[in-house]
C-alpha cells in the first residue's frame, strides 16, 4: 500500500501536467506563444520582472488584461507586480488577454514564471560580506588623449551577477546619440571603453545610463546613471576681446585716474589654472616717462604719473599681454595693442603777440574796423580751449568801441560803433583782454592776458549837427492858422553857429505845419487838434532835415507839445443800454471827456427836453460821482426801446447831448435780453433776429402762394370778353367810404364780365378789406388785363386804387401815398360808372357802403 501510494503520487502529478497541457492546447488556435520569465522566489510590490512582446502576438490590440491581479502589464509589454509575492512553487502561470474592441477580435498569451535557482557557494563565501558594486562610479577621460584606443575607462558590475547571468549595456550621448560610438561596454564583463580623443571645449561631460539584465530580459537592477567627465587640458590660448583698444584720458589728470579696462577670455575649464589670467604692459611708446600701469588681475589701466601733457605728447601706444596659468612662464599668452589719446584741457591762456597797439580813426565814423590783434594759444585748435573771447577792460566808458572775435583767424577785431568827436577828445587809450571760451584750468595765477591800444582821433570837416536830436515847442490846439513858433535849430560844430543852415520838413503826418527854410521856425498850416487819433500824450512829431552850404545834412525831431483847450464836451461812450425789468429799474451812465482833466470832470448830467415829448415823466437822472449818473424809469414803462437824450456838461460849461438808446425788456441778465429783444438801429428801425426773419420769409412765401392762386384764376377769366353784365350790381357788395360820388374814375375799355368782377371781389377785395384802414378813400378802378397783383403802400390819406390795365394781362391793386391815383390807360369817369350801375342797383343803400342784391 505504501508502494502503491508511492506509485500513485507520480501518476497524479502526471495527470495534472497532462490536464494543463490540454488546457493550453485548447486555446492554441487563438493563443500566442508562451513566454517564460525567470524570477526570484520573493518579489516586492511594483517590481519589474520582465517584458513580453505584445506587438508580435496581436499588433492591433487596444485592450490589455491580466488574469492574475498580482501582475500588471503595460502597453510596451513591461510586467510589474502589484503586490508582494512569494512563489511557493517553482512555477506560476497567468494569462494576458489582448483584444481589439473595434472588430471584437481577441488573443491570449500565456506567461510562465519560473523561480531562478541560486548557485551553491561554500560556507566561507556565503558568510563573507561583499561591497555593493552597482553604484555610480566616478569616471573621467583626459582631453585630447593619445590613446591607445580603445581606451579602458572602468568596469561596471552588479552584485546580482552572483545569482544570475548578467548582460551589461549603456545608452546616452556618445553611445547611441551624438557623438555616436564614442563609448561602448563589453556585454559580459562590464568593461567600459573610449574609442577616440575628446575635446572638452566641445563636450564637457557625458551622462550615460548603464543597464544590467538577464538573458531573458529580466532587470534585477535599476538603470545606473554614469557620468564621464572630460579632464581639461590647457590647449586654448587666452584671447583679448579686441585687437586694438582705444582709450582717452585728460591731460594733467591725477595719479590713479582710470584710463580703461581690457579683457580676455579662455575656453579652457573655468576656475582652474588653465583659465587664471594675468595682464601686463609689455611696452609703452613713447617710452619715457612711464605714465601708465595695469592691474594684473582686472586688466584696468590707470595713470602712474601726473606729467600727461597734450602739448608734449597727444597720444600713447601700449603693447599689452595676457597669460594663463596665473602668469607662470609655461602658461599660454597673447598680446594686443592699446592706444591712449590725451584729451586737451584749457591749461594755456591766449597770449597777445604784442603788448601794445596804436591805430587811428576819423571822427564821426561808425561801424568801421580800425584794428586786428592776434593771440597765441597752445591748446587744441578750433576748440573752446583755443578760441579766444576779447573784451575791453578800460577806456570805453562812452561805448564808442567794441571788439569781437574773427571765427576763422581767432583774431580780435576792434570796431567803432559810436562816432568819436575830435573837438571833445583827440586820443583814446583802451585796455583789452583775452580769455578762452572754456574756463581756465591751469596753474597760472592770472586768468587773463591784457594789451594796450591807443586810438588817435582824426579831425574832419563836419556837417551840421542836430543837437539835441529832439527839440520841443509848445502850441495851443486850435490855434489860428498862421501861428508862428520857434522851430528846430542845428549848428556847425566847428563854428558853433547856425548861419548858413537850411531846413526842410521830412515828415509831417497830418500836414499841420510848415518850416521856414532859413530860420527853422514853424507856422501852423491847419488847425491843430490835440484829440486827434494820431496824437499820443498830446505830442506831435515833425522830422526836420538840416543842410549846410556844402550839402551835408543831419536829421532831428521837432516835438510839438499841443496845449489843451476845452473844445470837447463830455460824451457817453456806451450809447445803448439795457434795463432788465423788473430785476432792475435803472442803469449807470458814464461820461468821458477827451480834454485834459482841468477841462473835464466833475460832470453835470441832465435830461434834454425834446418838443412834444414826455421824457421827464418817464425818466429820472441821479448823480453817482463826478463822471457817472444813474438813469431810472418812472411810471412802469412798457417793454421796448426808448431814446433818451442826455446832456453832459464839464466843469467849464462845455456840454454835449448824447442820444442814449435804452432797451427795457423782460429778462434776468443783459445777455438774455439780447437774445429775446433785438436792439434797434440808429434810425429807429429794428434789427430782426434770425427767427423773426424766418417768420417774415414764411409770410412772404404764403403771400406769393395766394397771389399765384389768384393769378391762375384770373388768367382763365382773362380769355373771355370783358363786358359789363346786366346783373353786375346784383352780385357784389362794393365798399365805398364815399357818401357822394367823387372825382374818382373807373377806367375800362371792354367793361367787366360777371366772372371777372366776382373773382376780384372775393379774392382781392377780401384781402384789401382786411388790410386798409378807415379814414381814407377807396376806389375801384378796372383796367384791361388778366393777371392781378396786390401792392400795398403806406401813405397819407390812405387812398387805394384797383387798376386793371390793358396789356400783358395784369391787374394791379395799388395803395399809394397821395390823394387820387389816375389810371395810365383810358379810364371811365366815376359819373359814367355811376350812370351805368345806378339803374341796376337795389333799393337798399347804406352810408359808406352800397349793397347790390343778387
Amino acid at each position: 500500500m505504501a508502494a502503491a501510494g508511492h506509485a500513485g503520487f507520480p501518476g497524479g502529478a502526471l495527470c495534472r501536467q497532462l490536464l494543463l497541457t490540454l488546457a493550453i492546447l485548447t486555446v492554441a488556435c487563438d493563443a500566442c506563444k508562451t513566454v517564460t520569465l525567470h524570477v526570484p522566489s520573493k518579489l516586492d510590490a511594483e517590481k519589474f520582472i520582465g517584458r513580453v512582446n505584445l506587438k508580435e502576438c496581436f499588433k492591433s490590440a487596444n485592450a490589455i488584461h491580466s488574469s492574475d491581479p498580482d501582475f500588471q502589464i503595460l502597453e510596451d509589454g513591461s510586467v510589474y507586480t502589484t503586490n508582494a509575492i512569494l512563489l511557493s512553487s517553482e512555477k506560476r502561470t497567468f494569462t494576458i488577454s489582448l483584444a481589439n474592441t473595434e472588430n471584437q477580435e481577441e488573443k491570449t498569451m500565456l506567461v510562465l514564471l519560473e523561480r531562478q535557482t541560486k548557485r551553491r557557494h561554500s560556507q566561507e563565501k556565503v558568510l563573507r560580506r561583499s561591497k555593493r558594486r552597482w553604484a555610480p562610479i566616478p569616471c573621467s577621460v583626459p582631453e585630447n588623449s593619445l590613446g591607445p584606443f580603445p581606451l579602458f575607462l572602468q568596469q561596471i558590475q552588479s552584485d546580482t551577477a552572483q545569482n544570475y547571468t548578467i548582460y551589461y549595456s549603456i545608452r546616452g550621448p556618445g553611445v547611441d546619440r551624438e557623438p555616436l560610438n564614442l563609448f561602448y561596454v563589453e556585454r559580459d564583463t562590464g568593461n567600459l571603453f573610449c574609442t577616440r580623443p575628446v575635446d572638452r571645449e566641445q563636450y564637457e561631460s557625458f551622462e550615460l545610463v548603464a543597464f544590467a539584465t538577464t538573458p531573458d530580459g529580466y532587470t534585477p537592477e535599476l538603470p545606473l546613471p554614469l557620468i564621464i567627465r572630460i579632464e581639461d587640458e590647457n590647449d586654448n590660448y587666452p584671447i583679448f576681446t579686441e585687437t586694438t583698444y582705444i582709450f582717452a584720458v585728460s591731460e594733467n589728470c591725477r595719479i590713479g585716474t582710470t584710463v580703461g579696462q581690457v579683457c580676455a577670455t579662455d575656453k579652457d575649464e573655468p576656475d582652474t589654472l588653465h583659465t587664471r589670467l594675468k595682464y601686463s604692459i609689455i611696452e609703452q611708446l613713447p617710452a619715457s616717462p612711464v605714465v601708465f600701469s595695469m592691474h594684473p588681475t582686472t586688466g584696468v589701466i590707470t595713470t602712474s604719473s601726473s606729467q600727461l601733457d597734450r602739448e608734449v605728447f597727444d597720444k600713447y601706444q601700449l603693447k599689452i599681454k595676457v597669460q594663463d596659468m596665473d602668469g607662470q612662464y609655461f602658461g599660454l599668452q597673447t598680446t594686443s595693442a592699446c592706444v591712449i589719446n590725451i584729451d586737451d584741457v584749457n591749461d594755456n591762456l591766449p597770449t597777445f603777440t604784442r603788448s601794445s597797439y596804436v591805430t587811428s580813426v576819423e571822427e564821426n565814423r561808425i561801424d568801421v574796423e580800425i584794428l586786428r590783434v592776434t593771440v597765441e594759444d597752445k591748446d587744441l585748435i578750433n576748440t573752446a580751449n583755443w578760441r579766444a573771447n576779447f573784451t575791453i577792460l578800460k577806456g570805453n566808458e562812452n561805448g564808442n568801441f567794441k571788439i569781437v572775435t574773427d571765427p576763422k583767424t581767432n583774431e580780435g577785431v576792434l570796431c567803432v560803433v559810436k562816432p568819436l568827436n575830435y573837438e571833445e577828445k583827440q586820443q583814446v587809450t583802451l585796455q583789452i583782454g583775452a580769455v578762452n571760451e572754456a574756463p581756465y584750468s591751469g596753474s597760472s595765477r592770472s586768468a587773463m592776458n591784457t594789451a594796450t591800444v591807443t586810438v588817435n582821433v582824426q579831425n574832419q570837416d563836419e556837417g551840421p549837427e542836430c543837437s539835441p536830436a529832439v527839440q520841443t515847442v509848445r502850441i495851443k490846439e486850435n490855434a489860428p492858422v498862421g501861428t508862428q513858433s520857434s522851430g528846430y535849430k542845428a549848428y556847425d560844430p566847428d563854428t558853433r553857429s547856425s548861419s548858413g543852415i537850411r531846413y526842410k520838413k521830412l515828415n509831417d503826418p497830418q500836414g499841420w505845419v510848415t518850416i521856414n527854410e532859413n530860420s527853422g521856425s514853424v507856422t501852423t498850416f491847419r488847425s491843430l487838434d490835440r484829440e486827434a487819433e494820431t496824437i499820443r500824450n498830446g505830442m506831435y512829431n515833425v522830422t526836420v532835415l538840416a543842410t549846410d552850404k556844402d550839402g551835408r545834412t543831419c536829421t532831428g525831431i521837432l516835438e510839438i507839445i499841443l496845449e489843451d483847450v476845452n473844445d470837447n464836451g463830455p460824451s457817453i461812450p456806451k450809447q445803448q443800454v439795457i434795463i432788465c425789468k423788473p430785476v432792475m429799474s435803472s442803469v449807470e451812465i458814464v461820461a468821458v471827456d477827451p480834454d485834459e482833466p482841468i477841462h473835464g470832470p466833475p460832470f453835470d448830467f441832465s435830461l434834454e427836453q425834446v418838443p412834444s415829448s414826455d421824457i421827464y415823466r418817464m425818466w429820472r437822472l441821479t448823480k453817482i460821482n463826478d463822471t457817472a449818473a444813474r438813469l431810472s424809469y418812472l411810471n412802469d414803462p412798457q417793454f421796448g426801446q426808448y431814446t433818451v437824450p442826455i446832456r453832459v456838461t464839464d466843469r467849464l460849461g462845455q456840454s454835449l447831448v448824447t442820444q442814449v438808446k435804452v432797451a427795457v425788456c423782460d429778462c434776468v441778465t443783459e445777455n438774455d435780453c439780447n437774445l429775446r429783444v433785438s436792439p434797434r438801429t440808429d434810425n429807429g428801425g429794428v434789427m430782426l433776429g434770425k427767427w423773426a426773419i424766418l417768420a417774415i420769409l414764411l409770410g412772404i412765401a404764403l403771400l406769393f402762394c395766394i397771389l399765384f392762386t389768384l393769378i391762375c384764376g384770373a388768367s382763365g377769366a382773362a380769355k373771355k370778353p370783358k363786358v359789363f353784365p346786366d346783373d353786375l350790381a346784383q352780385q357784389n357788395l362794393i365798399v365805398s367810404n364815399t357818401e357822394a360820388p367823387g372825382d374818382d374814375r373807373v377806367c375800362s375799355t371792354n367793361g367787366f364780365s360777371a366772372h371777372t368782377v366776382g373773382s376780384s371781389a372775393q379774392g382781392i377785395c377780401g384781402t384789401m378789406g382786411s388790410g386798409v384802414k378807415g379814414g381814407g378813400q377807396e376806389t375801384i378802378e378796372m383796367v384791361k388785363g388778366g393777371h392781378q397783383t396786390l401792392e400795398s403802400c403806406r401813405g397819407a390819406g390812405q387812398h387805394h386804387t384797383l387798376e386793371s390795365c390793358k396789356g400783358g394781362g395784369q391787374h394791379t391793386l395799388d395803395s399809394c401815398r397821395g390823394g387820387q391815383v389816375v389810371a395810365e390807360n383810358c379810364k371811365y369817369a366815376h359819373s359814367e360808372w355811376y350812370s351805368f350801375t345806378q339803374p341796376r342797383l337795389g333799393e337798399e343803400s347804406i352810408r359808406g357802403h352800397t349793397l347790390i342784391k343778387n
